[in-house]
């Protein structure tokens, strides 16, 4: 498994790519993965940024779950 990414391994997929998508493409799918590994990045900062702040009060929800009076769960369902 080690050897997986030797030299001569890069050097074949690199040239299947450049057989596969052309020249022209290249720059074109260069771009995008730049910018969707860009966009990742930002995205991952902007979670990391938000988990680090202090919650404010008011700012998160509280479920408040009623405890029921004694004697309630002996009635009888309603018909």
């Amino acid at each position: 498994m080690g050897d997986l990414l030797q030299p001569w391994h890069l050097a074949i997929l690199a040239i299947v790519v450049i057989v596969l998508f052309g020249g022209r493409k290249l720059p074109e799918l260069g771009k995008g993965l730049g910018e969707g590994l860009r966009g990742f990045k930002e995205g991952m900062k902007g979670i990391t940024d938000a988990a680090k702040e202090d919650p404010k009060p008011g700012d998160t929800a509280h479920t408040v779950t009623p405890t029921p009076k004694p004697g309630d769960d002996l009635k009888p369902p309603a018909a």
